[in-house]
């Protein structure tokens, strides 16, 4: 089977935004990034402040209304539709439910072949990469780091507290590979690409 979609699961600042952008470029052919945050960018300025839509805590604690998981719901039919269409697609997202997240994403991805890939980071790592990036709620990434993988079943998991987002990129590549996509791939930065048994040394 030819993996057509890509579901990143793991909590904040694990790391998900740069694995995606090294797969996207690591990856033998064009694959299109639908990340849960670009979907909460679309939406107006109110729906942050409403208990009907999102709700982040002094804590960092995040709360969803049923207004945000209608435009939710139609945002997950819309990345299935593009995969049915012929897109390659990987979704960065934050399972706040864990395995009711995922049973959400299996409904309207069925039919279509589906690589699942938990994103773990130690607590106290993510917390670190919180504070220095500066534009999430402190208390956030130590919350979600145990609680979005709950129940989660995985065909890969890997994990960022001591790998590079390019190595765990390779790491997924690799298993694409593996179940059938062509294994061809290019470096993060583009340059020259790698086929075969040269493929299999890179990814080591």
């Amino acid at each position: 089977m030819t993996t057509q979609v890509i579901v990143l699961n793991g909590g904040s600042s694990s790391g998900k935004s740069g694995i995606v952008r090294c797969l996207q470029a690591v990856l033998p052919d064009p694959w299109l990034a639908a990340a849960i945050d670009s979907l909460i960018e679309m939406m107006p300025a109110s729906m942050q402040a409403s208990d009907l839509g999102i709700e982040i805590a002094a804590d960092g604690a995040v709360a969803v209304g049923s207004t945000f998981r209608e435009l939710e719901a139609a945002w997950m039919a819309g990345v299935a539709a593009m995969a049915r269409a012929g897109a390659r697609i990987i979704v960065d997202d934050v399972f706040l439910g864990g395995a009711e997240s995922q049973e959400r994403w299996r409904d309207v991805l069925d039919g279509l072949d589906v690589l699942w890939v938990g994103v773990r980071c130690e607590s106290v790592v993510a917390a670190g990469r919180e504070i220095a990036r500066g534009d999430r709620a402190p208390g956030m990434a130590a919350q979600q780091a145990p609680i979005v993988h709950r129940g989660v079943v995985y065909d890969l998991e890997v994990d960022t507290t001591h790998t590079e987002s390019l190595d765990c990129a390779r790491t997924i590549a690799a298993r694409v590979a593996a179940d059938g996509t062509d294994a061809r791939t290019r470096w993060c930065d583009g340059t020259t690409p790698v086929t075969g048994a040269r493929l299999d040394r890179h990814l080591r």
